[in-house]
């Protein structure tokens, strides 16, 4: 197995690079995240390297760092995601960022990644909780953690207010989720409570 690329970049795309190495050139399927840290055509890079092996071919999928390439493997244990996804999604999210959504159970964050479905996040969360906590520092843990909690009061505040508003708990929070996944930023529980009354007026 190819653990380990070094070469000059022969070629350079948004979705993949050609390394030449000794004459021979590796054509590796890389994020935008390792896109972006990419020096130009020409000059020296080594990339850390997954292989994957299937039966109609062998595909190399390249990563600047150590930790993009651990979170890449760490994805695919989980059911259902398989390369190309865990590439798209680090595509769509810093390395740091998905491990923060990840540790902080925050679907809202994992969803807004283009082609990422709920369903698809959730399993993220409820397989790889426990691992990516245990990669992170103190620190990142607790600010992650912050963030969700704080995101968990006014949620629960506005499920409150909709309750007493005479709203069922199952309707009102249906409802509530669906403005929460959908929004592209964080909303104030104003705006949060105004998005969810306007859908269950309709």
């Amino acid at each position: 197995m190819i653990a380990l690329i070094s070469g000059k970049i022969a070629y350079k795309g948004i979705s993949h690079v050609v390394i030449d190495t000794h004459g021979v050139g590796y054509r590796i399927i890389i994020p935008l995240t390792t896109f972006y840290e990419l020096p130009e055509t020409g000059n020296d890079i080594t990339l850390q390297v997954y292989t994957h092996v299937k039966q109609d071919g062998i595909n190399l999928f390249g990563f600047y760092t150590i930790q993009e390439k651990d979170i890449f493997e760490l994805m695919l244990s989980v059911s259902g995601i398989g390369p190309k996804m865990s590439i798209n999604i680090l595509s769509g999210i810093s390395v740091a960022e998905l491990m923060k959504a990840i540790a902080g159970g925050d679907v809202k964050k994992l969803v807004s990644i283009p082609g990422l479905g709920k369903k698809t996040a959730e399993r993220l969360i409820l397989e790889l909780k426990e691992k990516i906590v245990k990669k992170m520092t103190p620190e990142d843990a607790a600010a992650g953690a912050d963030a969700r909690k704080d995101e968990d009061i006014v949620r629960d505040d506005v499920l409150s207010a909709l309750v007493n508003l005479g709203y069922k708990n199952n309707v009102a929070q249906d409802a509530l989720d669906k403005v929460i996944r959908e929004s592209k930023q964080e909303l104030a529980m104003d705006q949060l409570l105004k998005m969810t009354l306007k859908i269950l007026w309709n």
